[in-house]
C-alpha cells in the first residue's frame, strides 16, 4: 500500500515546485517507507510514497504511458491485474514493469472512466493527462482506500491519501461544527464529509474529474439493488456452495503478492472463515495475528486458541491493557484525524504494530461480513421491533429483546423498564426510512446537549438527517427492512470508521496493508441478491455463512455467537490512572479555550465516570467522554497545534519532468 499526493495550480498560477509536493508527502512517510517519487510539469505536480508488495523492483511511481501524457499515483491493489494486462496485452499495449499500477494506467488510456468498473480491487489514484491538463481521481468502490482534496486560498487543487498533507501546504485550519454534530448522531461524518472545512473526502465508489469544468464527484458504483425477480433462485445447498466458491477466489486473488501474507484471527466466525480458506490455498505456513485483553468483557483468546489449535498456524498475539489504551489514544486520534465515539481503534494500531515487527507488510481480515450477510445485532433488532410495531401493546415481543441485550437485563425491573423507554415502537415509526437507525440516532442526539452554546447556536438550523436523506441512492426506500439497514450501516459507518480509523489509518501508521475478502465487490453484489431470511434466520445471524462453513470449521466457531468487537471506554479513567494529557484537555480551561464543548457538563460527566463503578455507565455517556476528549486531542494536534508535528523532510528517490 502506499501515499499519494497532488497538485494543480490554478489557471494563471505559477507552476507548483518540488519543494511543496516533498511537504506534502513527507508526512506521509509511514504510509511507504520503501520509496518516494514525484512528477512536476507547468500545472500539475504529483508525489508517491511506496510499499512495495507487486513488482517490487522498478516499480517506483510516479508512472508515465509511452507518450509520457499521462501519469499515475496509486495506493492500491487491483487483484486481477494480470488477467487484466493479458487482455490489455492482447489489444496492443506494452509493459515496462511487473506492476498493478502500470495495468491500471493502461486500463485508463483504453477506457477512460469506465475502466473502474473493470477492476476488483481497493485503490485511491490520481492520473494526470498533460495533455488535457485535467486530473482525474477515483476510489474503491466501499472506501477501502482514503482520497481527500480541497482548493488552496491561492486557487490550487490538492489531494492526497490523508488530510495532514494538505494541511502541510495550506494554513486554514479550522473543525467543521456540522462534522462534529454528526459525529454525535451517526458515531462517525456522512460520506464525503471531513472534520476540516473546506477539505473532502471522495466518497466511496465515485471518481472525479479536475479540470476545465465543474468538479464534482461522480459515482461509478453504488451498493446493489436487485428487483426481486433478479434475486437468488437457487435452493439452500446451490446457494452455500456458490457463496464457498466466491470467498475461496476472492482470498485466492488477495494471496496475490511478491512478499508473505498473513492473517488477523479474532476467533469470531468472519476471521475463522478466512483463515480457513487461506490455509486451504496457501503454499506457505499460516501466520495469525490476534489481540488478547486485560479485561475479560472483551476478550476473545479462547475462541482464537481453538481456532490456532485447528489451523496449525504460527499466531502472534498483543495483550491489550487498559492503561495501553489511554497512553495511546492521541497517537492513533493524530493517525485517524478525527475525532470518534469509541477507543476500539487503538487496539487495532497496536496489533497492526505487531504485524510489522513481525516483519509483515500484508494482512487479510473479515470486515465486511457482518454488513453484507446480516451480523449485527442492530439487524436483529430492527427485525424485533417490526414485529413488535405489529402488536405495539404486547407484553411478550420486547422481550425478545432479552436474548440480544442479556447484560441490560440482569436486573430485570430495570433492565425492561429500560427496554420500554428505550426501543418502544409504534405503527407510525415504521414509515421512517431510518427505522433501523433512528432510536440510536435519535438518542446520540441527545448528547449534543454537551456542546457550547455557541455551537448550539451555528448547528440549531442544520438538519444532518436531511443531508443523508439527499445522499442516499433513488432505490433505498424501494428495498426491505434489512436491505435498508445494511445501506445504512455500509454508507455511513462501514468506509468512515471501520475501514478508515479501525483499518486502513491504523495499519498503515505501521505500514501494513490490510485486505477485505468479504469486500470483493462479486460478493457483496451476490450477498444483495440473497433473501433476507438467509442472512438472519430467526435471530441467528448470517445465517447462510454459517450453513456454507459447517463442517470446514470447529463446531464450537461455526454456531458461536457474534461476540461485537468492543475496547473498554469508562475503565480507561477509573481506579488508580496517571495524571496526564486527559485531565489536562477536560479541565475547564482547556474546555473553555477551544469552545467546542459545555465545560460545566463535561466536567460534571468526567467527575462521574471517574467516581463510577465498572459497568455502570451507560454506553452514549461512554462516547460522549470519548467524543469530547477526542475531539479536544485532534483540536491540539491540527487546530491549535501549528505548525503541525514536525516530520523530516524527505529527499525523493525519483523525480520526473514533463513540460515546464
Amino acid at each position: 500500500m502506499c501515499g499519494i499526493a497532488g497538485i494543480v495550480a490554478g489557471a494563471g498560477k505559477a507552476a507548483p515546485d518540488l519543494e511543496r509536493i516533498v511537504a506534502m508527502i513527507s508526512p506521509l512517510r509511514y504510509r511507504g517507507p520503501d520509496e518516494s517519487g514525484v512528477y512536476l510539469d507547468r500545472r500539475a505536480a504529483l508525489g508517491h510514497l511506496r510499499l512495495s508488495i507487486i513488482g517490487i523492483d522498478g516499480g517506483g511511481q510516479p508512472i508515465g504511458n509511452e507518450t509520457g501524457k499521462l501519469w499515475i499515483v496509486y495506493n492500491g491493489e487491483a487483484y486481477n491485474y494480470l488477467e487484466l494486462r493479458e487482455e490489455l496485452e492482447a489489444k496492443g499495449h506494452r509493459f515496462t514493469t511487473r506492476t498493478d499500477t502500470e495495468v491500471l494506467l493502461h486500463l485508463y488510456e483504453e477506457y477512460g472512466a469506465d475502466f473502474l468498473s473493470r477492476i476488483n480491487g481497493q485503490f485511491a489514484l490520481a492520473i494526470w493527462d498533460s495533455g488535457k491538463e485535467e486530473l482525474f481521481l477515483a476510489r474503491d468502490r466501499v472506501g477501502i482506500r482514503p482520497l481527500y482534496y480541497g482548493w488552496s486560498r491561492e486557487g490550487s487543487f490538492l489531494f492526497a491519501s490523508e488530510v495532514k498533507a494538505i494541511l502541510a501546504v495550506d494554513g486554514s485550519r479550522e473543525l467543521d461544527l456540522e462534522a462534529l454534530g454528526q459525529l454525535f448522531v451517526f458515531w462517525t461524518t456522512l460520506p464525503g464529509r471531513t472534520f476540516f472545512r473546506g477539505i473532502q473526502e471522495v466518497p466511496p465508489g465515485h471518481y472525479l474529474v479536475v479540470g476545465k469544468g465543474e468538479s464534482v464527484p461522480r459515482p461509478y458504483w453504488r451498493i446493489p439493488f436487485h428487483a426481486p425477480e433478479e434475486c437468488c433462485a437457487f435452493g439452500l445447498a446451490e446457494t452455500a456452495e456458490a457463496l464457498r466458491e466466491l470467498l475461496s477466489d476472492a482470498v485466492c486473488l488477495r494471496l496475490r503478492s511478491d512478499v508473505p501474507v498473513g492473517a488477523y484471527l479474532s476467533g469470531g466466525l468472519d476471521s475463522s472463515v478466512i483463515t480457513t480458506l487461506i490455509q486451504r490455498h496457501c503454499d506457505s505456513h499460516l501466520k495469525t495475528f490476534s489481540l488478547a485483553f486485560q479485561d475479560g468483557v472483551f476478550d476473545e483468546s479462547a475462541a482464537q486458541r481453538e481456532m490456532v489449535r485447528f489451523l496449525g498456524s504460527d499466531n502472534r498475539q498483543v495483550l491489550v491493557e487498559n492503561g495501553d489504551i489511554r497512553r495511546f489514544f492521541p497517537e492513533t486520534v493524530w493517525h485517524c484525524e478525527k475525532p470518534m465515539l469509541r477507543t476500539s481503534p487503538v487496539p487495532m494500531f497496536l496489533l497492526s504494530r505487531l504485524v510489522r515487527e513481525e516483519g509483515y507488510k500484508v494482512v487479510l481480515s473479515g470486515e465486511g461480513a457482518d454488513e453484507i450477510l446480516g451480523g449485527y445485532n442492530i439487524f436483529k433488532e430492527a427485525k424485533i421491533r417490526q414485529y413488535w410495531a405489529k402488536c405495539p401493546d404486547s407484553s411478550r415481543r420486547p422481550l425478545l429483546l432479552e436474548r440480544l441485550y442479556p447484560y441490560i437485563f440482569r436486573n430485570p425491573g430495570r433492565g425492561r423498564s429500560f427496554l420500554q423507554g428505550f426501543f418502544a415502537v409504534s405503527r407510525e415509526q415504521m414509515h421512517d426510512p431510518f427505522f433501523s437507525h433512528a432510536v440510536r440516532w435519535h438518542a446520540g442526539e441527545r448528547n449534543l446537549a454537551f456542546l457550547a452554546p455557541d455551537c448550539l447556536a451555528a448547528l440549531s438550523q442544520y438538519r444532518p438527517m436531511e443531508e443523508l436523506g439527499r445522499w442516499l441512492p433513488d432505490n433505498f426506500l424501494h428495498r426491505d427492512l434489512l436491505s435498508r439497514a445494511q445501506v445504512l450501516e455500509m454508507e455511513i459507518f462501514l468506509s468512515n470508521f471501520l475501514l478508515s480509523s479501525q483499518g486502513d489509518r491504523v495499519a498503515m501508521a505501521h505500514s501494513v496493508e490490510m485486505r477485505h475478502p468479504f469486500l470483493d465487490y462479486r460478493v457483496v453484489d451476490f450477498a444483495f441478491r440473497l433473501p433476507a431470511k438467509w442472512k438472519v434466520r430467526g435471530l441467528n445471524e448470517k445465517f447462510l455463512l454459517r450453513h456454507a462453513f459447517r463442517g470446514m470449521l470447529p463446531e464450537g466457531i461455526a454456531s458461536r455467537a457474534k461476540h461485537p468487537y468492543r475496547a473498554p471506554i469508562s475503565e480507561l479513567f477509573q481506579g488508580e490512572v496517571p495524571l496526564d494529557y486527559v485531565d489536562e484537555l477536560l479541565s475547564q480551561q482547556s474546555l473553555k479555550q477551544s469552545g467546542y464543548f459545555n465545560a460545566e457538563k463535561i466536567g460534571r460527566l468526567y467527575l462521574k465516570v471517574k467516581g463510577a463503578q465498572p459497568g455502570a455507565i451507560g454506553e452514549f455517556e461512554n462516547m460522549a467522554l470519548i467524543g469530547a476528549l477526542s475531539t479536544e486531542i485532534l483540536h491540539r494536534q491540527f487546530i491549535a497545534g501549528f505548525p503541525l508535528r514536525r516530520s523530516s523532510v524527505l529527499q525523493p528517490d525519483l523525480v520526473r519532468y514533463g513540460s515546464l
